[in-house]
């Protein structure tokens, strides 16, 4: 399926950037399918749980800017608790809600339901779990993302951009964790040209 290049839902997810990353993150489509999709992200984080989970709920610092209503990943905000809100303000007084929080366990689980991005315009919702579990001294993060309803062009391509936007935001988590940055090497040396 092709692309339409005006459709402002797809050039959104379709946006995403192309991370040159040392870390080890491993990104599917797991299924797809008339009704929904499942995508999957993991990655082995150099710290331990405790601190993976500290850094997942501070978004500002490690969430993609263009990835973002405002354009500024500043204005993300989480409410790591059961009805909570992984929010976000927009210039002019409005907001976005981009997931509710159905399930916190500090250092192991966070589970989260609503749909992202332009998802949120279509007939379809999605459950999000980001799983932590100790391997040494390092963290396995595995975050899947179950989506389904009705989308009117189909989840093929949907699925794909959806995919690349949560593989990419995964590897800024492992980066920001691990360097204190979440930009590349690639992406930082682009820059200062």
């Amino acid at each position: 399926m092709k692309i339409p290049a005006g459709n402002s839902i797809f050039a959104f997810l379709a946006a995403a950037v192309a991370v040159v990353s040392p870390i080890p993150v491993s990104a599917a489509v797991e299924d797809e399918a008339a009704n929904g999709f499942t995508v999957s992200e993991t990655a082995d984080i150099a710290a331990a749980p405790a601190r993976v989970y500290e850094a997942l709920l501070a978004p500002a610092h490690w969430w993609n800017s263009a990835h973002t209503y405002s354009h500024d990943a500043a204005n993300l905000t989480f409410d790591a608790r059961a009805g909570g809100c992984w929010c976000e303000e927009l210039p002019g007084g409005g907001s976005v809600q981009h997931m509710v929080v159905v399930n916190a366990i500090p250092g192991k689980l966070l589970r989260l339901r609503g749909a992202l991005g332009p998802l949120q315009g279509m007939a379809v919702d999605g459950a999000m779990t980001v799983g932590l579990r100790a391997a040494g001294n390092h963290t396995q993060l595995t975050l899947t993302y179950a989506v389904g309803g009705y989308a009117k062009p189909g989840f093929e391509e949907l699925s794909k951009a959806v995919d690349s936007v949560l593989g990419e935001q995964t590897a800024r988590l492992a980066r920001f964790i691990e360097t204190g940055s979440a930009e590349s090497a690639a992406q930082t040396a682009g820059k200062g040209e």
